[in-house]
């Protein structure tokens, strides 16, 4: 096994994806300290500026907006092996097939995991930085915030891990890249717009990341277009738990259904 992780390390800094996945995270935080520069009550329409909690909440909550990118990532990194045919060599190479598959798992969680620390760490210096340049103090405690950075890095590591396993699924890496996107995207904001429908959107990965971030404006925004109450969002510690569902049910998805197909 550890010459799987070791290969699958190599491969990975072998290839251009590790350098577009950093890029990605350092404009994902780099995006933040832009918009706190900017202020939020300078957007349109205006929200609470960065000396209140929900002005903070908000910039924080627009990091993990962008967990789409390192699923995306995690997609790419097994369908792409189908894609150049390189899927029968990797498998071939690995004593069992499943072996693979969680080395794959257990490597590209592991760089989710520095992407989300990296994006993290950007934005938190950025944030504290922007709110020394305005002169202003955060709305929320640096413990806080700090906390939030924590729980946004691991929950791209889960979302990689995702990403991962709707790779394996899916052998054609445009069908599963437009998969990934277009759910995050397009499918878990519909559901927010159809009356009791929207009642599941705790329950789906985006949901429980709005909860453990605290980031409940795109469900009250969704409420003020639609002139229905907001959806009500899990607890912090329920919407982690149900992340780690989704992990654990991707982790059964990648390893088991593969074994039933072949490869070429």
């Amino acid at each position: 096994m550890t010459a799987l992780l070791s290969a699958e390390w190599t491969r990975l800094a072998a290839t251009r994806l590790w350098l577009w996945g950093l890029l990605a995270a350092l404009a994902s935080g780099g995006l933040v300290g832009l918009l706190a520069l900017v202020g939020p009550e300078n957007f349109n329409p205006p929200m609470p500026g960065l000396d209140t909690e929900q002005g903070t909440r908000v910039l924080l909550g627009l990091l993990g907006f962008t967990v789409f990118a390192p699923a995306l990532l995690g997609t790419v990194a097994v369908a792409a092996e189908h894609r150049h045919r390189t899927i029968t060599t990797s498998t071939l190479f690995a004593p069992r097939r499943w072996t693979w598959l969680a080395a794959k798992l257990a490597v590209y969680t592991g760089a989710g995991l520095v992407y989300g620390m990296a994006a993290s760490a950007v934005a938190g210096g950025a944030l504290f930085g922007a709110a020394a340049l305005k002169g202003v103090t955060l709305g929320l405690p640096a413990s806080t915030v700090l906390a939030l950075l924590g729980r946004i890095a691991l929950t791209m590591a889960v979302y990689t891990l995702l990403g991962v396993a709707v790779g394996a699924l899916l052998r054609n890496q445009v069908a599963a890249l437009a998969v990934v996107g277009a759910y995050f995207y397009m499918i878990e904001t519909t559901l927010m717009l159809i009356p009791g429908v929207k009642l599941i959107y705790p329950w789906l990965p985006g949901g429980a990341t709005s909860a453990l971030t605290g980031f409940t404006y795109l469900a009250d925004a969704v409420a003020d277009q639609t002139g229905g109450s907001a959806t009500a969002l899990l607890s912090a510690p329920a919407g982690g738990a149900v992340l780690v569902g989704y992990a654990l049910v991707a982790i059964a998805i990648a390893v088991a259904a593969p074994l039933r197909r072949d490869v070429a």
